[in-house]
């Protein structure tokens, strides 16, 4: 009995591992574990450096990148039907500003810098020294409506007036700035146009440089499709291409130009310097932000005046938004030209009902009133506050009867909530929780409205990841934050 029970249990197990055997797909469990690749519509121009890169990358970080090399011009054709992929490599910025212009790119990248030149063979031997004497050779150049080289040679030498004649003499319009470089490399046209970089990827080709070509620079930038399904992922390899110490050496290595990109950091981190009256505007957006960067923002938010006081002492934000525009002129040494984004308006804080009828900053000097203001050297509200006082010669009057001096209007709006002050002068933004239980009195007059700046710090090693953040902060979304925090909007002017 007992052998017969043996022999039936082996039996099950080894009939159950047989089926378990049939069932298992060593390929299926390899595709079900594989990430989705990225797809990067690239410029074939910049085959080299961005294969190397892209490479590298997928030995890193265990992510595939499918790339597809065509002219720009024709890519961002495709993109507009296709409206598929993650990645868009162009060759001159403005295919990227037109696909952004048509809400297919959100957010660029800047690589770096080339400029078209004339290319013949190595030692020239047609002696083509000038753009007329391309009139007597064979010439090839690249189709204006298919690749970046074509459209930006036909846009600078139609403001030259020696478009049409080399448009008519051209023996051949190839698609991409590579057909136009082999052409000449083989002997079957004399000249052609093409970048500089190209030019330099070619040891059997020799650059010619003229004013009409060379006088301005075009820039290579990589954007994140707005219809990429993995944006994160996708922003991560475009910041790993624009980095100093990663793509960007790609770049030099072939010749490009690149700009100071970022360093490298697969999970970058940036420190925001902020006046405590804008948390409520940027927080959210900054979170929504984090999330789709794949980054930190570490935020800093306090009186300005003790935060100014931080960086006289030796810190260095990557950004700083000030209360206001005076905070910002006392550390602008260390920040680019700062950008207004928003303002608020100084107003009288009460009981409900505004029971003493206080209109005025006059009013406040009235005998046995008990009020709040903030402290003029830690807040730009303070500072702002004083300045009013004076300018209308109120300043002793109504200091008389200043029962708070706080570094923040947070704690001046927690004083009236227990009742034991009668007003307090503080932003209009500050009372967007509270209008409820108070009554809100706007000021007027020259001095009484505070406009925030928003600057990034010339020591930053993410400038670029910040000049984001500030564009994340200049979007319609983040407009309606501010505006229902009770701030105005000041980002398009006033």
């Amino acid at each position: 009995m007992n052998r017969a029970r043996d022999l039936f249990l082996l039996s099950a197990v080894a009939v159950a591992g047989l089926i378990l055997l049939l069932r298992w797909n060593p390929d299926r469990t390899s595709r079900q574990g594989a990430k989705t690749p990225l797809v990067v519509y690239c410029a074939a121009g910049i085959k080299p450096p961005v294969e190397e890169a892209a490479r590298a990358y997928e030995q890193i970080f265990r992510m595939p990148i499918q790339i597809q090399y065509g002219g720009s011009g024709t890519l961002l054709s495709n993109l507009r039907v296709a409206r598929k992929g993650d990645l868009f490599l162009a060759a001159d910025e403005s295919y990227l500003l037109t696909a952004r212009s048509n809400h297919l790119v959100k957010e660029i990248i800047p690589l770096s810098r080339i400029v078209p030149v004339i290319a013949v063979r190595r030692g020239n031997p047609k002696n083509v020294r000038t753009l007329s004497d391309l009139l007597r050779v064979e010439l090839a150049l690249a189709n204006p409506d298919a690749a970046a080289i074509g459209r930006i040679t036909r846009e600078l030498l139609t403001k030259s007036g020696e478009w049409t004649a080399l448009e008519q003499h051209a023996r051949v319009f190839k698609p991409t700035v590579n057909d136009v470089a082999n052409d000449i490399k083989l002997g079957t046209v004399d000249a052609g146009i093409i970048w500089n970089a190209t030019a330099s990827q070619y040891p059997e080709l020799e650059i010619v440089g003229v004013p009409d070509l060379t006088s301005i620079d075009q820039r290579i930038a990589i954007g994140v499709l707005e219809f990429s399904q993995q944006p994160t992922e996708a922003l991560r390899f475009a910041r790993y291409l624009g980095a100093r110490d990663r793509g960007l050496k790609e770049f030099t290595k072939y010749g490009y130009e690149p700009f100071e990109g970022d360093v490298w950091a697969k999970t970058p981190e940036i420190v925001l310097f902020s006046g405590d009256v804008n948390r409520m505007a940027i927080d959210e957006t900054i979170q929504q932000f984090e999330e789709r960067e794949g980054a930190r923002v570490t935020r800093v938010y306090n009186s300005c005046g003790i935060l100014v006081s931080q960086m006289k002492s030796g810190r260095r934000p990557d950004a700083y938004f000030a209360c206001d525009t005076s905070f910002m002129y006392e550390v602008k040494n260390l920040f680019s030209d700062s950008v207004n984004i928003s303002a608020t308006g100084m107003v009288l804080l009460l009981p409900k009902g505004n029971p003493k009828s206080l209109r005025t900053l006059a009013d406040l000097a009235i005998t046995g009133l008990r009020i709040g203001i903030a402290n003029e050297e830690q807040s730009a509200l303070g500072g702002l506050t004083a300045r009013v006082l004076r300018t209308q010669g109120l300043w002793d009057s109504v200091m008389s009867n200043v029962r708070v001096q706080a570094p923040t209007a947070e704690l001046l709006v927690n004083q009236m909530r227990t009742g034991s002050l009668d007003a307090v002068v503080v932003y209009a933004a500050n009372t967007s929780q509270v209008r409820d239980a108070f009554t809100v009195v706007p000021l007027s007059g020259l001095g009484t409205i505070a406009i925030q700046p928003f600057a990034i710090g010339k020591d930053s090693e993410h400038t670029f990841l910040t000049e984001r953040l500030l564009a994340t902060l200049r979007e319609s979304d983040s407009r309606k934050k501010f505006e229902s925090a009770g701030f105005r909007w000041w980002a398009e002017g006033n």
